[in-house]
């Protein structure tokens, strides 16, 4: 008799923030950036342009962005070929340009990112757009082998995805000034 295992409360929520822990400082911004654009939560320009670059940057994410319910309307619901013609060219396109900004880096970091931004149902295409978008003549040749090259075997060839939520969207933090901060 073997005994059922169950989740560990938190658990996946924890292996998350490990893993969001784990890219670079600048794909965390990135990240965090995006999560509030895409998912409409704060006001991105006010909480992350640094400058006027930085405001025009965010504000054609947010015109890019206004795609994405219509892309989470257009998720197929199975592998047939003629399901993704409203949907592929569409999340290739939103890949293409975040990729495009030099801060996404990886596939687990890309995969990250679009769960949250569309949902569980949107990860067996991931991997076909990610390297679509990776592939594209947009992207200097190093950076598009890096990114190729970031893309697991695994990933790539998966059997099956998990249909669970993500459970861990990071946010902004307020940076704390550690000399006025009380002992």
């Amino acid at each position: 008799m073997t005994k059922e295992t169950k989740p560990i409360p938190g658990a996946m929520t924890l292996a998350e923030m490990k893993e969001f822990a784990s890219f670079g400082s600048a794909t965390q911004r990135y990240i965090r950036r995006s999560l509030d654009v895409g998912l409409d939560r704060a006001d991105a320009v006010e909480t992350w342009s640094r400058d006027a670059v930085e405001e025009a940057g965010i504000k054609v994410q947010m015109k890019l962005y206004r795609r994405i319910a219509d892309i989470r309307k257009a998720v197929p619901q199975d592998c047939a070929i003629d399901t993704i013609e409203a949907f592929m060219p569409a999340l290739i396109s939103l890949a293409a340009y975040d990729l495009g900004q030099g801060r996404i880096n990886s596939f687990p970091a890309f995969r990250f990112l679009y769960e949250r931004l569309l949902g569980p149902e949107v990860r067996p295409w991931l991997p076909g757009a990610f390297c679509a978008a990776a592939s594209l003549p947009h992207l200097h040749p190093k950076t598009r082998k890096g990114l190729l090259q970031s893309i697991s075997e695994a990933a790539a060839t998966a059997p099956g995805w998990s249909t669970r939520e993500p459970s861990f969207f990071p946010e902004w933090v307020e940076k704390v000034d550690s000399s006025k901060a009380a002992h």
